[in-house]
């Protein structure tokens, strides 16, 4: 039996991962959250992986605090940087395979068209710098890797754009909302589907794949469809993001191109609306 050891427990994607478990009785899988496996350290990141021993390695833990990351520098890359180097080096030692989580800050979005996986990093805020260290980390450690880089994750489970959409909708009469960034959401869940996907799939693909919903929209418009699936009576206003000054800059283009990994794996991919309803009607 395959053993797969997921980092991230208690994140978006590692709760929906072990949603996913019950479906996979063929697999044996171990979550791993702050407390068992802390990131920023190294040494314990080798001591659980030797004693674990996984076939498969899925890290879904991150330091995504984008606007903290810009003081908090040197944990943000300890996080995404140096821990995936320390797991990339076991891995090749140990002929386990990674899948790793990375996302479309590596990029300056300022593109127009859908970012491909082989076109030019430039990121723009620490957050993204310390994710491109870290795919590149994990590409030079000789492990077998794939890296998913995603885009815009909401979930159930813990703190996202949806649920803070939601909160403000019933407190507020007004909010504004930025128009100027375009993208397509990730439902985690089925990022969490896809995953399980390739671990199924009888190819292991090394590489760098794109993964988000389907479809074309900004933060705006994403508000506006949960607003009205919900109901709401809330005025939602269409703002620039230069209205709503942060610490880190945001790209303001992170359209994914995901032609490779649905002719690779065969994937199917949700467009975001369908996905948006399924993730409401559970909460």
């Amino acid at each position: 039996m395959s053993k797969i050891l997921i980092t991230g427990r208690n994140g978006q994607l590692g709760s929906e991962l072990k949603d996913l478990e019950a479906y996979y009785p063929q697999y044996q899988m171990i979550f791993l959250d702050r407390e068992e496996m802390d990131l920023s350290n190294s040494q314990q990141i080798q001591e659980v992986l030797n004693s674990e021993q996984p076939d498969v390695i899925i890290n879904a833990g991150a330091y995504t605090a984008v606007d903290k990351a810009e003081s908090e520098p040197e944990l943000c890359d300890l996080i995404n940087h140096k821990a995936v180097e320390a797991i990339g080096q076991w891995a090749a030692k140990n002929d386990s395979k990674i899948i790793h989580i990375s996302t479309d800050y590596v990029f300056d979005g300022t593109s127009e068209i859908p970012l491909k996986e082989d076109d030019n990093t430039a990121p723009i805020n620490t957050y993204g710098l310390t994710k491109l260290k870290g795919e590149q980390a994990l590409q030079s450690s000789g492990a077998e890797y794939i890296i998913l880089r995603t885009a815009w994750v909401y979930s159930v489970y813990g703190a996202n754009f949806v649920k803070t959409m939601l909160r403000l909708m019933k407190e507020r009469e007004e909010i504004g909302v930025v128009t100027d960034q375009v993208g397509t959401p990730t439902y985690a869940r089925d990022l969490a589907q896809t995953i399980m996907n390739i671990i199924d799939a009888n190819h292991f693909e090394q590489g760098i794949y794109h993964y988000s919903n389907e479809g074309k929209i900004s933060w705006y418009d994403f508000a506006v469809a949960i607003k009205e699936n919900k109901g709401f009576k809330t005025k939602i206003n269409a703002i620039n993001s230069d209205a709503f000054p942060t610490p880190a800059k945001r790209p303001n283009f992170s359209l994914l191109d995901k032609t490779k990994i649905k002719t690779i794996f065969k994937i199917r991919v949700p467009d975001w609306k369908e996905s948006l309803e399924e993730m409401l009607a559970k909460l």
